[in-house]
């Protein structure tokens, strides 16, 4: 239980309203509503003040459940460390969940780019579109430029919006009093929406494999259905890219608020290759994706390039991360 919640709790055993603590606190309702919410920690003074009025001691006030984090390792001591305030860890998480939408939406419009594209093929294949091929390639190479066009107008932006913020992964930092508490009950609260987001996401794309395989099977000779199926199986893996960036990078936020899994005070002594690696690694791959579809007319495959580089970047992060650690 962090402070606001044992604000909270000992204000309703007194029966009183925020209005009425704060009148005997000399404060605004709305600094007690701050505090109740985590937006804000009270002053050394009103801590006292509540500790009397609450008939609790300080110790039971100030000491999370979690514990408070220090920067006091012997294995870091001399390291200046910048300190995040409670309403600087509350403007990056909302900064960083309006962030994770765009890049997010920025990354589905990526994924479903060929579509139109691919749908314009099925359609002059089934005979519906009365165009010849080159003009259904051209239409649908154009739509597929202006969605990634789109997505890199989204991405530029976005990123430099919350460049602000780049520092809290790269540097060792503390956190005021509450704030440790604060991301903890936020990240609670936010794992079964990050549980069902995934598990949708991922049966979103075994029923759009699954259509394929199937269409493929009874309708071999039907390259139009087969098209129709891989436009649908694109569209779900989109959807499914949408749900899986999102969650991540505000789940990720609370792991870099926090120092811990990738972005732990050891780890960020370390340099900067494997991020580096990551980067390239993905221009990569979004270069082979695109000249399989333009050099090769290999739209309704070339899908497959991005689960494949996902399984293989899995696999790369778990030996790396498992090697660092043995070496250390």
């Amino acid at each position: 239980m962090i402070l606001a919640d044992k604000i909270i709790d000992e204000r309703k055993k007194c029966g009183w309203s925020q209005e009425e603590l704060a009148d005997k606190l000399g404060v605004s309702r709305q600094s007690v509503s701050k505090w109740e919410s985590a937006q804000s920690v009270p002053d050394l003074q009103r801590i006292l003040e509540m500790s009397k009025i609450f008939g609790v001691s300080t110790d039971y006030l100030l000491k999370d459940e979690e514990g408070v984090r220090t920067n006091s390792d012997s294995e870091y001591e001399g390291v200046s460390a910048r300190r995040v305030s409670m309403e600087e860890a509350n403007e990056y998480l909302a900064e960083t969940e309006k962030f994770s939408g765009k890049i997010a939406i920025g990354a589905c419009l990526c994924v479903a780019s060929p579509v139109i594209l691919i749908g314009c093929l099925a359609l002059q294949r089934a005979g519906i579109l009365f165009a010849k091929q080159n003009t259904a390639i051209a239409v649908g190479v154009l739509m597929l430029l202006g969605l990634v066009t789109t997505a890199v107008a989204i991405f530029i932006p976005a990123g430099l919006a919350n460049g602000k913020w780049s520092w809290l992964g790269r540097e060792i930092f503390d956190t005021e009093y509450g704030v440790d508490g604060m991301v903890r009950s936020r990240q609670e609260r936010f794992q079964p929406s990050f549980v069902m987001n995934i598990t949708l996401g991922v049966i979103m794309i075994l029923a759009g494999v699954i259509g394929v395989a199937v269409s493929a099977m009874l309708a071999e000779n039907n390259e139009a259905l087969i098209l129709g199926m891989t436009c649908l199986l694109l569209v779900l893996i989109a959807v499914a890219v949408f749900r899986f960036v999102r969650v991540g990078i505000v789940k990720n936020s609370y792991s870099v608020l926090l120092q811990e899994n990738d972005y732990t005070k050891a780890a960020k002594q370390t340099n900067g290759v494997f991020g580096a690696i990551t980067t390239a690694y993905w221009l990569f791959v979004t270069a082979g994706f695109l000249l399989w579809g333009f050099l090769a007319d290999g739209w309704q495959y070339c899908w497959l390039v991005w689960p494949i580089a996902g399984i293989l970047f899995a696999a790369f992060s778990a030996i790396a991360h498992a090697a660092k650690k043995q070496s250390e």
